[in-house]
């Protein structure tokens, strides 16, 4: 499928998906972190016509992603009169929520925290709007390594380019217009102090984890399995003790 007809298919899944909910929603909500997937989804909402509301929601950012971020916003608002770019600082948030925790003060789970505060706003959004969230998870992510945080950021209501690989948000990118320095920043989640980007933390590019997930033969696949492996309590569904009754 060439990149023009998956836009057009998502979105009229998107519309689909909408007008069969039992209670419509009014609005999409959509968290741009400054990255290719939510640059693509977030244009891919408002290209819908339906009212959408995109966030930045930096934590202690980065200055170059929360540049890219705004930037984006601001041009869905440029381009899309169905868009309203809303920016909540989360920085006093977090700073106090840190503090509560005294010393339990886990990097790893700070960062997961941050990815839920996040969420926790979305949610927030979409309740007071009528709307739902909408994810900007990709297939690698969501189904082959498990890349988010546990069960999903905290849950989207749909993810539209879940069955995505990354190559082809990049050239869904392109193809909607999505600025270039955008296409061109180096895939991070923005989770962290440090600023460590996605392969750092995976120890693979999305090229090498695209080419092992399709690829057993690939030299990279037993890498692949290993970082899938440790997270499947991700992929799976929620455990639950059931009785035999």
């Amino acid at each position: 499928m060439e990149p023009k007809e998956r836009i057009i298919f998502i979105t009229g899944w998107i519309l689909d998906y909408c007008s069969k909910m039992s209670k419509k929603p009014d609005s999409l909500v959509v968290g741009v972190s400054g990255g290719i997937d939510s640059a693509v989804v977030s244009t891919i909402c408002a290209a819908s016509g339906m009212k959408t509301y995109v966030l930045s929601m930096p934590i202690r950012q980065i200055k170059e992603q929360d540049n890219l971020s705004r930037m984006h916003c601001n041009w869905l608002v440029k381009n899309f009169k169905n868009v309203e770019s809303i920016t909540v600082s989360l920085d006093k948030v977090f700073d106090e929520f840190e503090k509560a925790l005294g010393k339990n003060s886990s990097e790893h789970a700070f960062a997961n925290s941050r990815a839920r505060l996040r969420m926790t706003t979305l949610y927030q959004v979409a309740g007071s709007n009528n709307g739902i969230v909408v994810g900007t998870g990709n297939k690698v992510e969501d189904f082959g390594v498990g890349f988010y945080t546990k069960y999903g950021d905290g849950g989207v209501d749909i993810s539209p380019i879940a069955d995505c690989t990354k190559s082809q948000v990049w050239e869904m990118g392109r193809e909607l217009g999505i600025n270039q320095a955008i296409i061109d920043a180096i895939p991070t989640d923005g989770l962290w102090a440090d600023g460590r980007n996605d392969e750092q933390q995976l120890g693979m590019s999305y090229q090498e984890l695209e080419e092992a997930m399709t690829n057993p033969k690939s030299k990279n696949y037993a890498k692949y399995l290993k970082i899938r492996e440790a997270n499947l309590h991700k992929m799976n569904p929620i455990p639950v003790c059931k009785f035999d009754e």
